[in-house]
C-alpha cells in the first residue's frame, strides 16, 4: 500500500512491568461489543430515543471528521471506533481503587486502555487492535474541549494523550500510529465495570492456574467463573496475576474476556433478552463521552448494529499491536513498523486474519486444547474438509502479533504473586 493511501506505521510487542489501573476495560467493550452489536431495530431504537439526549450534552468534536452519512452501508470501506478508558477517579467508586484514587496519583486522567474497533466491509469483518499504554509515541497537535491548542510531543506514551487534550486527542494519535481514517470515538471512565457487568448477568472466564493478586485483592482458584461486579474489575485489573506480571500479559487476559464477552452477546443469551439489552444499553450510553458522529444521529449506532451484527466468531479477531522493548526504558515499549505494516495490509485487503503466534509462560492467556475423544466411544467417519469452503483471503499474521479469535476458547495463565 502507498503512502498516500495511508500513514506510515509502527509497532511491536515486548515485556514490561508497568503499574497501572485498567479497570474500566468491560464498559467501552460492552459499548463497542454489546450496544455496537444489538440486533434488535426496535429496541436500539427505543434505547437510543431515550438516552440520545445524555449522549449528544457529552458530544466530542473529532477534529478532521468528514460528514458520516446517514446509512452506515454507504461506508463502501469499513468504519473504525477507537474506544479508550480513562481512569478518572469517581466519588462512587473511588474508595474500592486504594492509592489510585486517593494518593499522590489521584489527580488526572489517562487513557490507559486504548482500542481500534476495524470493521470491514462485505464479508464484514471486526478486528480490535489493542495498543498498550506505556507504547512510546508522538503525539500530534491537539485541540481540546475549550478550543485550547497543545502543541505536539515527539516521544510519549500513549497514556497521556487523554490528559493532554481530551479524546479527540486520543483519536488523533491512535490515527497517526495506525494510518486509519477513524468515524467514531467514545470514552468510558472507572465505574462502569461494576455497573455493566452486573447489567449483562456476568461473564464467563477460564482460569488454567489459579491467580492471587494482593494488588487488585483477586483470589481465584483455577477452572471456569462467572465474574461481576468488584471481581470483574479486579480480573481485568490484574496485571502481577498473570504471565509475566507486564501490561502486556494483561491485556491478554483482557482479551479472553472480551472474546468471551462477544461470544454471550452474539448468541442470543444477551441480544435476544430485551430487558437485559435494555438495562445493558441504558447503563452503557448513559456513562459514555462520544464523538458527535456517535451522539448527534442516534440511528447511526442502529445502522452500525445492523452492519455487524451476523459476524461470526471466527472473523471477530481480538490483537496486540506490535511491539518492542525500548532501549531508553525498560519499562516501556515502541512501535515495531514491519509487523503492524503487516497488519495494517491485511485489513486493507479484508483479510481473514491468522494468528500465528503460540502463546508461552510469559503470555497473560493459554489457548486451551480441545478435550480428547473419550477411548470408550466409537470412532467416527473421518470428515474430509470442503476446499471450497475455505476462504481464499487469508493472512497469517508475523508471530510477533499476539491474539485470538472469538472461536478459540483461552484460559488465564494465572499465577500467585
Amino acid at each position: 500500500m502507498s503512502e498516500k493511501t495511508r500513514r506510515r506505521t509502527i509497532a511491536r510487542h515486548g515485556q514490561l512491568p508497568t503499574p497501572s489501573s485498567v479497570s474500566q476495560l468491560l464498559k467501552f467493550i460492552a459499548i463497542g461489543l454489546a450496544v455496537v452489536l444489538v440486533s434488535g431495530f426496535g429496541v436500539a431504537s427505543y434505547v437510543l430515543y431515550d438516552l440520545s439526549s445524555t449522549v449528544a450534552a457529552n458530544a466530542v468534536e473529532l477534529e478532521g471528521q468528514e460528514a458520516v452519512p446517514p446509512d452506515i452501508g454507504e461506508y463502501k470501506g469499513g468504519f473504525n471506533m477507537v474506544l479508550a478508558g480513562v481512569d478518572t477517579c469517581e466519588e462512587k467508586y473511588a474508595s474500592l481503587f486504594g492509592d489510585r484514587c486517593s494518593g499522590s496519583d489521584a489527580e488526572g486522567s489517562l487513557n490507559d486502555v486504548n482500542l481500534l474497533v476495524h470493521v470491514s466491509e462485505a464479508p464484514r469483518r471486526i478486528t480490535v487492535v489493542s495498543f498498550p499504554r506505556d507504547l512510546m509515541v508522538p503525539i500530534p497537535e491537539c485541540t481540546d474541549e475549550d478550543g485550547n491548542v497543545h502543541s505536539s510531543m515527539s516521544k510519549q506514551p500513549l497514556n497521556v494523550a487523554y490528559s493532554d487534550a481530551g479524546l479527540n486527542c486520543v483519536v488523533k494519535t491512535i490515527s497517526a500510529i495506525s494510518g486509519q481514517d477513524i468515524q467514531f470515538a467514545a470514552s468510558v471512565t472507572f465505574g462502569g465495570v461494576i455497573e455493566i457487568t452486573n447489567a449483562i448477568g456476568g461473564v464467563d472466564v477460564c482460569l488454567a492456574n489459579p491467580i492471587k493478586d494482593r494488588y487488585t485483592g483477586l483470589d481465584m482458584a483455577a477452572g471456569t467463573h462467572t465474574v461481576e461486579g468488584l471481581q470483574a474489575l479486579q480480573f481485568l485489573r490484574t496485571r502481577h496475576g498473570v504471565g509475566d506480571g507486564s501490561d502486556l500479559g494483561r491485556i491478554g487476559n483482557q482479551q479472553q474476556y472480551m472474546s468471551s464477552l462477544a461470544r454471550k452477546l452474539i448468541s442470543g443469551e444477551v441480544l435476544g433478552n430485551v430487558p437485559v439489552m435494555l438495562k445493558l444499553a441504558n447503563t452503557a450510553l448513559s456513562n459514555l463521552e462520544a464523538s458527535t458522529s456517535l451522539a448527534n444521529n442516534p440511528m447511526t449506532i442502529v445502522q452500525i448494529a445492523l452492519a455487524v451484527k451476523e459476524v461470526p466468531f471466527e472473523d471477530i479477531v481480538f490483537v496486540q499491536y506490535p511491539t518492542g522493548a525500548d532501549s531508553a526504558n525498560p519499562n516501556k515499549v515502541v512501535p515495531n513498523t514491519s509487523a503492524a505494516e503487516a497488519l495494517w495490509d491485511a485489513l486493507e485487503a479484508n483479510a481473514q486474519l491468522q494468528i500465528t503466534h503460540e502463546n508461552n509462560s510469559n503470555d497473560g492467556v493459554i489457548v486451551e486444547e480441545p478435550a480428547p475423544a473419550d477411548p470408550g466411544t466409537t470412532p467416527t467417519e473421518e470428515v474430509v474438509p470442503d476446499p471450497s469452503a475455505t476462504p481464499d483471503n487469508v493472512v497469517a499474521l508475523p508471530d510477533t502479533i499476539k491474539g485470538n479469535s472469538a472461536a478459540q476458547q483461552t484460559c488465564s495463565n494465572g499465577n500467585v504473586r
